[in-house]
């Protein structure tokens, strides 16, 4: 629960800090991205005014995304994941049944594990300096909000098989607002996969699950297929 959490978490950092540059995308798929959290039942226009500051996105949205991202999101991260540590060192991690059945090898926490986190995280981190150094990212065009979206907007891509979705839906499903089901789909999707460890029993016992394995298998392979229809056949 506390890693899907921490997941929920990352994916806010790329949403807020997507803003940042404010260059003519970002501008626009952050404004696709606060509409589509608009539509959200009851919370959603309370939610998307929180997000933007007011009733478009603008100077005060960008403010505000700063803000999120480099104070509230790090702090709470910094606070669930030491929660998600603290669990850790309790409860141990979950292996598979395969590496169940062979005696498990212990690890102190300090030096052991703290020291192959900390290789492997120096390594990410001279990855990104040589990226930054040698193939820097460019700010692009200047957002202006009184221009015209460009052709094939879309949020990046680990919200992109969202709005893909919702293209593919009719105006109107089962008397409702076809964005308002498809919305209400991905929260509920949401939710299944928070309760997981408390719906899959027969994982809790050792067993294997292939009921579960299948919905996780066609999860991935839907947002993947979503993600290809986006980029590839974007219109």
């Amino acid at each position: 629960m506390t890693g899907m959490v921490l997941l929920g978490l990352t994916m806010t950092f790329g949403f807020s800090g997507y803003l940042l540059p404010w260059n003519e995308l970002a501008f626009f798929a952050t404004k696709v991205g606060t509409d589509i959290a608009n539509i959200v039942p009851v919370i959603g226009p309370t939610m998307a005014r929180l997000l933007r500051g007011g009733d478009e996105v603008g100077g005060t949205t960008l403010t505000r995304f700063f803000g999120f991202h480099v104070a509230m999101l790090p702090a709470a991260f910094t606070a669930v994941l030491g929660v998600h540590l603290l669990l850790v060192q309790r409860q141990g991690m979950s292996d598979s049944r395969e590496s169940s059945r062979t005696p498990p090898k212990g690890m102190p926490f300090y030096p052991g594990f703290i020291m192959r986190d900390a290789i492997l995280w120096l390594g990410v981190l001279g990855v990104l300096l040589v990226l930054c150094t040698f193939s820097p990212w460019e700010l692009g065009v200047k957002a202006d909000p009184f221009s015209s979206a460009p052709a094939g907007i879309r949020p990046e891509w680990y919200f992109t098989f969202v709005s893909q979705s919702l293209k593919y839906l009719p105006a109107e499903i089962l008397g409702l607002e076809g964005e308002v089901v498809g919305i209400c789909t991905f929260l509920l999707g949401a939710v299944f996969l928070f309760c997981v460890p408390f719906l899959d029993r027969r994982a809790a016992r050792g067993q294997r699950s292939p009921l579960f394995t299948l919905i996780g298998m066609g999860i991935v392979a839907f947002m993947l297929t979503m993600v290809a229809l986006a980029y590839f056949k974007p219109y």
